[in-house]
């Protein structure tokens, strides 16, 4: 029986140990790049830029026309198109006036240029999402680990000093302390479980990931954040100037709108229509061929709503530049202070603060296990001690995710 139930057990833990993945940023990075179903969609509308392009490149077909005799009174015949019936063919192109293929393809060209920016705008936005997503879980996997630790050893004590209670040795209030400190540290964790859960779901999301993703971060990754950059408005604005795609986007969706403005002022101008056709018998002499021209009239319908429209537009997203440029310098001012206000905080945190709580951590714990401190010493340490490891890591992690996020506002990686 003992037997069964360890290998139960062993195969709980296995496929427990199964449904998690640990990877590295790089490695959630390049599966996010090959599997994100969100990159894979909007992919398509680059592709279908494409043909759109490929569509304006081509030329309206011609037509082609025939004429032929049903019925002859003269010779009493149906369908008389021989040598002494009638028959007439006629072909006809459409030949395009004032440009207008080639706005036509310019413009199409300029939209295939547009969507690959607003492809580009989504990955940086998905990538700010994935790293922001991939450090929470890690500095919310650390605070659970030292909460479990913690909730180990109080578990340990509430049961020995049940025992105790019991027993009569201590009084019953001792164990109802370290009941309500036990359920103290279970609601933190929960709290912090309930935020990974989504983070995780983020993650798993971005990832096309069914595990559960365990990442891993060493300390030059983390520590890289910690350095110190000179704030700079406009070498962080040209920087983003030349790297944003949304920016980007805007001064090309100008330049596709100053393209339409061309292609509707060259609508205006009347095409050609040019023919030639062959009449068997009733032209004004037999087996007539003829040149034809059609050109339609532009005494009504000169295009000028469309012009109009266009001007608009076009005039409209020149505006919108200039508001996002505006937005872009706030945009980097709030960043770099983001990064750098988080920065200063956990830089007046000595290096060795870490090592220190370890160490009076434990000295607490064998101190009161020895009876040197009163467990009213030891729960309020036991909470301080708590609220000032969780503060440490999201102390650095407010860093790293600032920083994070002044990489994406500048869209290149400043660390």
């Amino acid at each position: 029986m003992k037997k069964l139930f360890a290998l139960l057990l062993f195969a709980l833990l296995n496929q427990a140990a199964i449904a998690q993945k640990t990877v590295t940023l790089q490695d959630c990075e390049s599966q996010f790049l090959k599997k994100n179903l969100f990159l894979l969609a909007s992919q398509y509308n680059i592709d279908a830029s494409k043909a759109l392009t490929i569509q304006a490149r081509i030329w309206d077909n011609p037509t082609l026309s025939a004429e032929l005799n049903a019925y002859n009174p003269e010779r009493d015949k149906f369908f008389d198109i021989g040598k002494e019936g009638q028959k007439v063919f006629a072909i006809e192109q459409l030949i395009y006036l004032g440009g207008k293929k080639r706005n036509e393809v310019k413009l199409a060209q300029t939209n295939e240029k547009l969507a690959e920016l607003q492809f580009n705008d989504l990955l940086r936005t998905l990538k700010l999402q994935l790293r922001k997503s991939f450090f929470t879980v890690y500095y919310n996997s650390k605070n659970l680990e030292n909460t479990d630790k913690q909730l180990a050893h109080i578990e340990n004590l509430i049961n020995s000093y049940s025992i105790q209670a019991q027993k009569g040795n201590i009084p019953l209030k001792d164990v109802v302390r370290l009941q309500s400190l036990y359920l103290n540290f279970k609601n933190e964790r929960l709290e912090v479980i309930n935020n990974n859960i989504e983070e995780q779901a983020n993650l798993k999301l971005l990832l096309n990931e069914t595990e559960n993703v365990v990442p891993i971060v060493n300390k030059e990754d983390s520590d890289k954040y910690l350095k110190i950059i000179d704030f700079d408005l406009k070498s962080f604005e040209e920087q983003a100037i030349a790297n944003r795609p949304d920016y980007l986007a805007k001064q090309k969706e100008i330049d596709a709108n100053e393209l339409n403005v061309k292609l509707q002022k060259s609508l205006s101008i009347p095409d050609i229509t040019l023919g030639a056709n062959y009449d068997q018998r009733s032209g004004a002499f037999n087996n007539e061929a003829n040149l034809t021209v059609g050109i339609p009239l532009p005494l009504w319908n000169q295009n000028k709503g469309n012009i109009k429209y266009a001007k608009t537009v076009l005039e409209q997203s020149k505006i919108e530049k200039q508001n996002f440029e505006l937005q872009l310098k706030t945009e980097i001012t709030s960043a770099w202070t983001k990064w750098d206000e988080s920065r200063q905080n956990y830089a007046v945190i000595k290096p060795t603060v870490n090592s220190d709580f370890e160490a009076v951590y434990n000295g607490m714990l064998t101190n009161f296990q020895k009876r040197n401190v009163s467990l009213l010493e030891f729960t309020d340490f036991m909470e301080s001690y708590n609220q000032a490891i969780i503060q440490l890591n999201e102390l650095k992690k407010k860093v790293v995710i600032a920083g994070e996020e002044l990489n994406s506002t500048i869209n290149k990686d400043l660390f």
